[in-house]
């Protein structure tokens, strides 16, 4: 170990593998001190990298090692600590604040090319701050490279080292991580909200106190997978003003999934199409979910996830609004649904003991989006209510679906209209041809006319004209571009979007270069630089706004697949609209009829006028325990839970 560091330099990546090896075979012998040693100076070591490329620009160039995001090991890293916790007491406070900050690096590292991508189109720019952008990118690209070239030098035989030229890179190397270090100083002190999003730092338990109100409390989840001899587990940190909490619980990775899949198919009907079907039936031993009846959501199942999440911190966050940053599947399940209470025998979804009863919930893409939000997010000064884009030019996966174009302006009276899956359905083409989306992919999704409903009526609402509605060929990537231009964005106060959603993972299977979440629009008949037909994250941080509110009412932007379940979804699209100016993003998490989308969006914008003392996540609350009260078909929260605010609850 000691001639790697000597030969390589304390820094350098692979010195960081070989300390995690090290530490993997002090796990399996349960030497858990050791072990948190190791992975403390290995997971240093992969997170300066990860400092160095945080621009994101030259990552398909640099080394295998330095490509690999330290997730794995920060987790692994936490799961050692905890163990090491419970044999050495008096260092839990220590452990428990360490580990919080480990856990921080875990989530962003999951999350970081939609940010990355934000650079890249911000270096396109002129000004100050892109052109130390620019400068920072070339910098990475050369320390690859030149890291590359010593590295082949060192595993020359004895005899052909060239002592002049190595040291003559080992000093190169050096300049370039002093200069990254002083443009990432200028970089905080001139553009603090740019460092905030590209370069998030974590923040400490008490950093995070100190932006908390004193009715709130921040709760961090961080799943793992097994590691022998550790099994997948949970880590939880519950902090509120004057005190914090770290736990573990037994339900991982997988164990999450599960439970968390089994509880969407009593909330998502699209859970059941095509293979879903067969896994919902397995999960909740059930056949099929009738197109006519209501989906069997299990309030059994509701409150053991309550109770495994939440019952040995019931203490922390009684009577406290939720502010709650979630990983793995978590991402995609709506905290309101939990069950706080054991279900009656009746079983009715009116008189549940919803977790929505007794706390307003506020989601974040990260702990750190916390103190960026309250530092950075001032009072709007927007002047109009609203502005809305939706229901574009789709055709549907034959080509001849004209719906679309039958639904272009509002209708006279409000008309209640079921809304179809906005998933992606067309047969898997490439999305991407090179660095550009392919139009006629676009084009051919499933048309989404009752979106035209949905916005009309929250136009309505809120006291907006129907010019504040773009439909059709108005709702376009040109169109946005040129109203965040010339200023119209930024006196928005609610920016709306009803249309279909891509997630990250789905991008990158489908050939972008780098995968970030995306909104589709109607796309051109010749896919430009300015517009392609899909609005990414990275192009919508670029945008100019001043909203209090960005309506996400598109299926797949708050939810996601697999084991990371909507992280790159809620991260990339919600830290990038922040930048841009947004303060808070109200997402779905699967589509619901109009009426019942209008009902939820409407009712919360009148609760805030009515009471100006509450918070967007309260007056959500409000609205869905409104529309519980209604009875029938509106108490299930198939209905009434699907949307999230995101980012800044509070007033």
């Amino acid at each position: 170990m000691a001639v790697v560091s000597g030969v390589l330099g304390p820094d350098h990546p692979d010195v960081g593998i070989y300390l995690t090896n090290f530490a993997g075979l002090r796990i399996s012998q349960e030497d858990w001190s050791d072990a948190v040693t190791m992975l403390k100076r290995g997971t240093d070591i992969a997170i300066r990298g990860t400092r160095r490329t945080s621009d994101g620009q030259a990552r398909t160039a640099q080394t295998a090692s330095e490509a690999k995001r330290p997730s794995d090991k920060l987790s692994l890293l936490v799961k050692a600590a905890s163990r090491l916790a419970s044999q050495q007491a008096r260092r839990e406070p220590e452990l428990a604040g360490a580990m919080f900050e480990a856990a921080q690096w875990a989530l962003s590292s999951k999350a970081a090319d939609s940010l990355a991508q934000m650079a890249a189109r911000q270096a396109k720019g002129d000004g100050a701050l892109a052109g130390m952008v620019r400068e920072r990118q070339d910098l990475v690209a050369e320390w690859q490279a030149r890291d590359k070239l010593l590295v082949a030098a060192i595993a020359q035989l004895p005899g052909q080292h060239n002592a002049v030229s190595d040291q003559a890179l080992r000093d190169r190397i050096a300049k370039i991580d002093a200069r990254i270090s002083e443009i990432d100083k200028r970089l905080a002190a001139d553009f603090p909200e740019y460092a905030a999003l590209a370069s998030p730092e974590p923040l400490g338990i008490a950093d995070v106190q100190a932006q908390l109100h004193a009715n709130e409390a921040l709760v961090l989840f961080l799943d793992t997978v097994e590691w022998k001899p550790t099994p997948e587990e949970t880590f939880l940190w519950v902090i509120n003003k004057t005190g914090a909490r770290w736990l573990r619980i037994e339900l991982g990775t997988r164990a999450l999934s599960e439970r968390v899949a089994a509880l969407r198919c009593g909330l998502d009907r699209s859970a059941w199409d095509h293979d879903g079907a067969t896994q919902c039936a397995r999960l909740l031993n059930s056949l099929v979910a009738e197109a006519s009846n209501a989906l069997p959501f299990d309030l059994g199942r509701a409150y053991e996830l309550y109770r495994s999440l939440f019952a040995q911190v019931d203490d922390l966050i009684k009577d406290k609004q939720l502010l709650v940053v979630p990983s793995g599947a978590l991402t995609s399940l709506p905290f309101h649904v939990l069950v706080t209470e054991a279900p009656t025998g009746t079983g009715s979804y009116a008189d549940a003991a919803w977790l929505a009863r007794r706390h307003a919930i506020t989601v974040l893409p990260s702990a750190t989006s916390l103190k960026a939000l309250r530092q950075f997010a001032k009072t709007s000064k927007a002047t109009r209510p609203f502005v809305g884009f939706g229901n574009p030019l789709l055709v549907g996966p034959a080509g001849a679906d004209r719906r679309a174009w039958a639904r272009q302006s509002c209708p006279k009276a409000p008309e209640l209209t079921h809304v179809a899956g906005r998933a992606v359905r067309a047969p898997m083409a490439r999305l991407f041809r090179g660095n550009l989306a392919d139009t006629e992919f676009i084009r051919r999704q499933q048309p989404l006319p009752e979106t035209t409903d949905e916005l009309c009526a929250v136009a309505r609402s809120v006291g907006a004209a129907e010019t504040a509605i773009y439909l059709g060929d108005k709702a376009t990537e040109s169109v946005i571009k040129s109203m965040s231009a010339d200023g119209t964005l930024a006196q928005v106060r609610v920016l709306h979007f009803a249309t279909h959603g891509l997630l990250g993972s789905e991008t990158e299977m489908l050939g972008a270069t780098k995968a970030e979440p995306a909104l589709l629009l109607t796309p051109p008949n010749q896919a430009r630089e300015e517009d392609d037909g899909l609005l990414t994250a990275s192009e919508s941080a670029l945008l100019k706004l001043d909203a209090d509110w960005v309506v996400l009412s598109a299926c797949n932007t708050a939810a996601g697949d697999g084991n990371t379940i909507g992280a790159e979804a809620l991260s990339g699209l919600a830290r990038a609209f922040f930048y841009a100016g947004a303060r808070a993003l109200l997402v779905s998490h699967w589509a619901v009829d109009s009426n019942a989308t209008v009902s939820l969006i409407t009712r919360a914008f009148d609760e805030i006028k009515g009471d100006d003392r509450i918070g967007r996540a309260e007056a959500l609350r409000r609205s869905m325990l409104a529309l519980i009260g209604a009875g029938g078909r509106n108490s299930h929260p198939a209905t009434w839970a699907p949307f999230v605010v995101v980012g800044e609850g509070g007033r």
